[in-house]
């Protein structure tokens, strides 16, 4: 059960699903939600920081960002 192998000899972790720019996007998108929750928790109780920019950081990065981290895949 440890050693599974496909049909061309490879052991099943040797082809990881992601790419080193796949891990990047997903740390970028990480970098960009955590900035989006900073920017909500530091303004004032009703800015616009908080009530708008934030918002719309978040959502690009959980909307944009990790999908694109998910689904990107190098063209062969």
């Amino acid at each position: 059960m440890g050693n599974e192998v496909n049909k061309d000899g490879k052991h099943w972790l040797s082809e990881l699903p992601f790419t080193k720019v796949n891990y990047i996007l997903f740390i970028a998108g990480l970098f960009v939600i955590i900035l989006g929750y900073v920017l909500m928790g530091t303004g004032e109780l009703n800015s616009t920081q908080s009530l708008t920019v934030s918002p719309i950081v978040l959502l690009i990065g959980y909307l944009v960002i990790f999908p694109v981290a998910i689904m990107y895949k190098k063209k062969d």
